[in-house]
């Protein structure tokens, strides 16, 4: 794809007005630069990191049964002898015993809790997980596009500087120039043939890197030209507020502090075990003696229970502080979503202004080369900074897509739903 640079005075006007109007009317959410949402959607789902975040989850809903049905159990248990008895004889006796233990009031409760909450923290940290890989994908399309627009720049200007050495060959030929302006005009394009094979080598890499990381997305060709980047209508105060709201981060970290808060109450009622009762039936004496009756047993428990229902007070405790550190990390992050996004935009505009005065002062010094009032150096110098304007005016469009592309994704405007 190939762009050439030196746009004349009134079409870089115009082109200027035409991104002041999207500023104004485009919403970021429908960013053409962006790969399709199905697309993007059923490669995030297909993401190993994200399978392996869904698949715990039939782990926690395991779980849930499990703590709902408790760890007590039906137990049998049964003999059978045979005794001999002297000037009696021989007798078949035999006993068996069923028996269950049961949890005390509120033990049940607290099971079910937990398992219901370690449940909703999985759900979340898939959602988490997803949300991670979009965050990933994100950084690596965007890497892409701006590699590639750098590459586009660079090999317009090797067509410029290709066609500035053809015009001053030709008026060495016609004695109208020395050989020093065509050795000068060789040297820069030398130079931007040089920028503009590292700078392809760079696209290569990163189209190669989101293919290896999102194999099932399809790729265009050649990657799509950034956008004039467009502030959200709703402000980005907004969504960093939002950011904060629809955190899954958050919420998985406030569930498994819950779960591990009903898992600390629940050892603390532990430390009085669960008794047992079952049913006995026995025959003795080859049946001359028979009876049946309800057998109760509960351990008296010991110091490692104490100790368990301290180390789960612990860790309940441990997880309420990593709830507050995990707000904390979020809130740094809509905070620096927010303000990267605000910075980045700011950049791009900047960056557009000097474009448009470095190529007005360059369509000056070609006009002073062709009155002969300028050098050929001088114009070269001119060239070189304009195509370094085109080169960052590229890449700050490209970045402030990028930071708020992020930003809509982690308030869950852009591939997370809420």
């Amino acid at each position: 794809m190939t762009r050439r640079f030196l746009f004349p005075p009134t079409l870089l006007v115009a082109s200027a007005l035409l991104a002041s109007s999207a500023l104004l009317t485009t919403p970021v959410f429908a960013n053409p630069a962006l790969p399709p949402e199905t697309a993007v959607r059923e490669a995030l789902e297909a993401h190993p990191a994200v399978q392996a975040a869904v698949n715990r989850i039939a782990g926690a809903k395991a779980d849930q049964r499990i703590l709902k049905a408790g760890s007590h159990e039906l137990v049998f248990a049964g003999s059978y002898v045979r005794r001999s008895v002297d000037r009696e004889g021989r007798y078949d006796e035999y006993d068996a015993t069923l028996s269950r233990a049961f949890r005390l009031p509120g033990k049940a409760r607290l099971d079910r809790t937990a398992g219901e909450l370690g449940l909703i923290a999985a759900e979340n940290l898939a959602e988490d997980a997803r949300h991670q890989i979009a965050l990933r994908l994100n950084e690596l399309w965007w890497d892409w596009v701006e590699a590639s627009a750098e590459a586009a720049v660079d090999q317009a200007g090797v067509g410029n500087y290709r066609a500035t050495l053809t015009a001053v060959q030709r008026r060495v030929e016609l004695r109208d120039a020395p050989q020093l302006e065509a050795d000068q005009a060789a040297a820069a394009l030398g130079d931007a043939q040089a920028l503009a094979a590292q700078s392809q080598g760079r696209a290569d890499l990163a189209r190669a890197r989101l293919a290896a990381q999102f194999p099932g997305l399809p790729l265009p060709v050649d990657a799509p030209e950034p956008p004039s980047p467009a502030l959200p209508l709703e402000g980005l105060a907004t969504l960093r507020d939002q950011v904060i709201a629809r955190s899954h981060e958050i919420a998985a970290a406030d569930a498994e502090a819950g779960r591990l808060a009903a898992l600390a109450d629940r050892a603390a009622r532990d430390r009085l075990a669960d008794p047992t009762v079952g049913v006995r039936l026995f025959s003795e004496r080859g049946g001359a003696e028979r009876g049946a009756g309800l057998v109760f047993s509960m351990p008296l428990g010991s110091g490692a229970r104490g100790g368990m229902a301290a180390k789960v007070a612990a860790e309940a405790q441990a997880a309420s502080a990593e709830l507050a550190a995990v707000r904390l990390d979020v809130q740094e992050t809509a905070d620096a979503d927010r303000t990267e996004a605000e910075a980045a935009f700011t950049a791009w505009r900047f960056a557009r202004e000097a474009l448009g005065a470095q190529s007005a002062a360059l369509g000056k010094l070609r006009r002073g080369q062709q009155l002969g009032a300028i050098d050929l150096s001088e114009v070269l110098l001119g060239e070189r900074l304009t195509h370094l304007a085109f080169r960052t005016e590229a890449k700050a469009r490209a970045d402030a897509s990028r930071k708020l592309s992020r930003l809509l994704i982690d308030s869950h405007n852009l591939w997370i739903s809420d």
